[in-house]
Formats: C-alpha cells, sequence, structure tokens
C-alpha cells in the first residue's frame, strides 16, 4: 500500500483547518462567526450515525460472548474505575486551585455579578437522580437508535445483546444481519470523516471570532491552570496507569491522534467517539469491552470536566473573596461527586454540573458562574480532550484485567499507527 503524502493525511487537514479557522476568526471575526453552521453540520452529522455504531458494536460484543456473567463483571469493574479515577480528578482540582489561587486578587463585590445562566440552573434544578434513572429507560425498544441519549442505547444494546445470547440456535440469523451491517455502518463513518477539517475550520472560526483570543487574556491564568493541571493528570496518573498495564501513554495518543485533534478543533467529545471505538478495537480490544466501557466513559467517567469543576468552583470563591474551610471544601468534593454523575448525557454537561455544584453549595453565588461564562469555550476543548484520552485509557486497562486484551495487537498498533490507519481505510 503507497504511503500517503502529508498534505493527504486527516491529522494534517485538521491542523491546517484549525489554524486557518484560528486567523479567520481574528482578522475577520463577523466572517468568522459565519462559520458556525460548518462546525455545528458537522458534529450533526457525527451524531447522527453514534447510535448506530454503539449498538452495533455492543449488541455483537455481547452476542459473541457464551458466559454473561463476564458481561456483569466488566460493568462493575469500569464503574470501579470510573468512579476512582473521577474522585482524583475533583481531588486533584482541587488541591491545585488551593495551591495557586487562580482567583485571588480579582476582589470582585458579588452584587456587580451580571449575566444570563438561567439556563444552566433551569437544567441543573432539572437533573435529579431519580430523574436520571427514568431518563435511562426508553419510550420504546428503537427509539434509542432515533434519539441521542447513549444511555438508552446502551440500555437496549445489552439487552438486545443477552437476549441473542439466550436464544442463540434461533437468532443466528440476526447476528449474522447485524455482523453484515456494521460494514456499511462503519463505512459512513471513514466517509464522515474526510468533512472533519471543514467542521474544525467552521468550529475554531466561530469560537475566535465571536469571543475573540483577547477575551481571554483577563482570565488567562484560569485557562492556562486548566490546561496545565489536566495535562499533568494525563501525563502522570493517567501515564502511571498506562505503564503499570503495559502500554505507553503518548504512543496512545499519537494512535488516536486524529481524533484528539477532532475534539480540539469541534471542542466536541462525541465527534470522536466512533472513530475512538474503532481503533481501540483494531488495538486489541474486544468487542465487548469497548462497545461497553468507551460509550459509559462518555457518562460517568468524565476525568477533564470533574478538574474542570473544582478548580473553577475555588476560582468563583477567590475572585468573590469568599474563604471556604476545609470542611466546606470536602463538601463541595462531595456533592461535585454526586452532581457529575447526575448529569451525565446532559447537553453542556461541563457547565450544567457546576450549576448544580453551585446550588447546593450556598457560600458561593451561583451568579459567580458569570466570571467564567465568556471563557468557558476555551476551556471546553481541554475539558473534552482530557475525557477522552481517560476513555480511552480506561477502555485498555478493563480489557487487560478481563484478559480480553491482544497485547501483540496493541503493541503492533501503538509502533506502527500509520498502517493500522491505512488498513482502516481500505
Amino acid at each position: 500500500m503507497k504511503a500517503k503524502k502529508i498534505y493527504q493525511q486527516l491529522y494534517f487537514q485538521v491542523i491546517v483547518a484549525i489554524i486557518a479557522g484560528i486567523l479567520l476568526g481574528k482578522f475577520y471575526p463577523e466572517l468568522g462567526e459565519k462559520m458556525k453552521p460548518l462546525g455545528d453540520g458537522f458534529i450533526k452529522l457525527v451524531k447522527m450515525i453514534i447510535a448506530p455504531v454503539i449498538f452495533i458494536t455492543l449488541t455483537l460484543g455481547i452476542a459473541h460472548m457464551t458466559d454473561l456473567k463476564k458481561v456483569g463483571r466488566i460493568a462493575v469493574k469500569a464503574m470501579i474505575y470510573f468512579f476512582t479515577f473521577s474522585t482524583l480528578a475533583l481531588i486533584i482540582g482541587l488541591i491545585v486551585g488551593n495551591l495557586l489561587h487562580p482567583g485571588s486578587g480579582l476582589n470582585i463585590d458579588p452584587a456587580t455579578l451580571s449575566g444570563d445562566v438561567s439556563q444552566y440552573q433551569q437544567k441543573a434544578h432539572d437533573t435529579t437522580l431519580t430523574g436520571f434513572m427514568m431518563n435511562i429507560i426508553p419510550e420504546t425498544l428503537f427509539s434509542p437508535l432515533v434519539g441521542d441519549n447513549i444511555l438508552q442505547v446502551l440500555l437496549v444494546a445489552i439487552l438486545m445483546g443477552i437476549a441473542l445470547v439466550l436464544t442463540k440456535e434461533k437468532s443466528q440469523r440476526v447476528t449474522d444481519f447485524l455482523q453484515d451491517l456494521a460494514t456499511p455502518i462503519f463505512k459512513i463513518v471513514h466517509m464522515l470523516m474526510k468533512l472533519a477539517p471543514i467542521g474544525a475550520f467552521g468550529a475554531m472560526a466561530f469560537t475566535i471570532g465571536k469571543y475573540g483570543l483577547g477575551s481571554v487574556l483577563n482570565l488567562i491564568f484560569l485557562v492556562g491552570t486548566f490546561y496545565i493541571t489536566s495535562a499533568l493528570f494525563v501525563v502522570l496518573v493517567l501515564g502511571a496507569v498506562a505503564w503499570y498495564n503495559g502500554f505507553n501513554i503518548f504512543k496512545l495518543m499519537y494512535y488516536l491522534k486524529e481524533e484528539l485533534l477532532l475534539v480540539l478543533g469541534t471542542s466536541s467529545s462525541e465527534s470522536a467517539l466512533p472513530g475512538i471505538m474503532e481503533k481501540l478495537e483494531k488495538a486489541g480490544c474486544s468487542k465487548a469491552i469497548v462497545g461497553l466501557v468507551v460509550p459509559t466513559g462518555y457518562s460517568f467517567n468524565l476525568d477533564g470536566t470533574n478538574i474542570y469543576m473544582t478548580l473553577a468552583s475555588l476560582f468563583i470563591a477567590q475572585a468573590l473573596n469568599i474563604d471556604l474551610s476545609i470542611e466546606k471544601q470536602l463538601m463541595l468534593l462531595l456533592v461535585a461527586m454526586l452532581s457529575s454523575k447526575g448529569a451525565a448525557g446532559v447537553t453542556g454537561a461541563g457547565f450544567v454540573t457546576l450549576a448544580a455544584t453551585l446550588a447546593v453549595v450556598p457560600e458561593i453565588p451561583i451568579a459567580g458562574m458569570t466570571l467564567i461564562l465568556g471563557i468557558d469555550k476555551f476551556m471546553s476543548e481541554c475539558r473534552a480532550l482530557t475525557n477522552v484520552i481517560g476513555n480511552s485509557v480506561a477502555t485498555v486497562v478493563v480489557a487487560n484485567w478481563e484478559k480480553q486484551l491482544d497485547k501483540g495487537q496493541l503493541q503492533y498498533a501503538l509502533d506502527h499507527p500509520n498502517e493500522v490507519e491505512k488498513k482502516l481505510e481500505v
């Protein structure tokens, strides 16, 4: 197979598109704002294919397993991993906020705060544990396949997979059909990914055109602190987990470079979900592990969002000269642990979970969210990147724990990422 020239490779095209979007937004902001439909349209196209990808991958993964106890064991291990590292991310955000005090010195009077955060307050108010659990149950068996609720798709896929195992002799043709259907579904994914540079260009041009590079300068310390904290979490914490499980975090990130650049350009972790699932499967993780851990992690394993929540909460408190005792900070941590799970799957989950957390901690006025409303977009890229890397590591780790990881295949994929990429495109 002929090697692609650099300008033909998707990651290079996305990089160029991001740079072009930044330049357009900077020098022609009004025109940059008009590019918004390009980014929105691309993300809608990707969301269109997410439900079928998750349904087919997870259903077939379970259908090919003979021991249903394994499915339950995988789910329990994944949840233990998610809870452990999500909590660790919250604690790290709290520690960094106390060490660096990014909000100190702003001396803002809470009475002067203005800005509309009511939509986030309303979403946070509507997000209860009971409502969340009821929302997992779809209206009909097939309605999740035409919706965008990942947790509903997971529920139906698990039930269908289990049913196929229990009726294997009579339902083999259904399994074969889904197996055949997977080929054109993933071909659609590859076709849509060709549009990634256009989507990244539109999203970046709009962001810079609307908010401007200058709008972030007065709060650059918070943004910088968040980016550095997230990078250290990925390199030190996730890097150590990867090393303990026999793979290199930097090689994994390079292997997933197209997907990570796509997340950077669009600020949406969902845009990379189909590609991530396919690549992790090609890297030796079993179909059942990938189908269960990756989409579940998108709702329950939000490392980047959790770092952001505690760090942003402390920033607001410090900016308003509100002194939070250790007890209050521990309360903040406990509330954030619950709210981050309760708002799983809610659009704009990062800001919604922050609103839900502040609503339960009366010492910090929820109106303080207006301080970071303007720069939230600049932090959403880092949140999404950290979430995606965290979920990718979690998938490989759980696969390794379950002995459903082909380590030779993983090593080959990490050492020869471009070869795997070429095979996927065939």
